[in-house]
């Protein structure tokens, strides 16, 4: 099998991990961090579970912090980390950010409904996916509810089909198979249909069969493997996976199939 990569982590440069972590800690205490936030301790977690690259996906949780993350980007990208960036939706500089994002060679940016406090589908953030589309970039978004948040409708799935409706040409990756803790109306909505989930933060919170069934009813090229490290182990999340006995065509596209298409490797 080819080189297994997880679409969605998350890393801190080292002078600010243990503040960022400390932070997103205070907010969540019933979830306890599997590593640090470093990039050095997520390479050793790749290195342990045989995992060959990790898509770091950072949050702008201002407009202010689009430059450090595109300079920081640029810093970690390499064979094994290949990282998306962030621009926040009320950031007045749009296009310029969008074009500096290209030109750095990066493939992709992360939004979160919840950290930077939008809906999905809300008339502002038309013209946001409007210029992702133009210059061919991929969308991670957090779905779902937030683990850290109050349980508030911001990223459920019917949101996510107003906007793959209206950009269908859009690269829109929805995390924790398509919309955390709201999979009841994943399996009603979006199942079937071709719009990318990964898979991470499912497992403890949502029964294996389910899973299962999640996975092997939806279109095998729009499935992803992530694990939302630093929360989830590499490891536990991969092995979970391989005891779902999905057999080797579907397994080997949730692994690395689709991620090497999506990032054209």
């Amino acid at each position: 099998m080819a080189g297994i990569i997880d679409f969605h982590t998350h890393a801190f440069a080292d002078n600010i991990a243990e503040r960022a972590m400390t932070s997103m800690c205070a907010r969540c205490s019933d979830v306890k961090p599997k590593l640090d936030g470093t990039l050095g301790t997520l390479l050793k977690s790749m290195d342990k579970a045989g995992i060959e690259k990790s898509v770091i996906c950072s949050i702008a949780t201002k407009p202010k912090q689009f430059e450090p993350i595109l300079e920081w980007s640029g810093k970690i990208a390499s064979k094994r980390i290949v990282p998306f960036a962030s621009i926040h939706p009320d950031d007045t500089q749009l296009t310029e950010r969008i074009k500096k994002v290209k030109d750095a060679g990066i493939k992709g940016l992360k939004i979160h409904p919840f950290y930077q406090d939008f809906c999905l589908d809300e008339e502002k953030m038309m013209g946001y996916y409007e210029k992702v589309c133009e210059a061919g970039l991929m969308l991670v978004s957090h779905t779902g509810y937030d683990v850290a948040f109050e349980r508030v409708r911001k990223a459920e799935p019917k949101r996510v089909l107003n906007v793959t409706a209206r950009f269908p040409e859009l690269k829109f990756i929805t995390t924790h198979l398509g919309a955390w803790q709201i999979w009841e109306e994943t399996e009603e909505f979006l199942l079937g249909k071709n719009i990318y989930m990964e898979l991470s933060f499912a497992f403890g919170y949502l029964p294996k069969e389910r899973i299962k069934k999640i996975l092997t009813t939806h279109p095998a090229d729009f499935l992803l493997f992530g694990t939302d490290s630093p929360w989830m182990s590499q490891q536990e999340t991969l092995n979970a996976v391989k005891e779902l006995g999905l057999g080797t065509e579907l397994e080997e596209k949730i692994l690395h199939k689709n991620a090497e298409r999506l990032l054209e490797l």
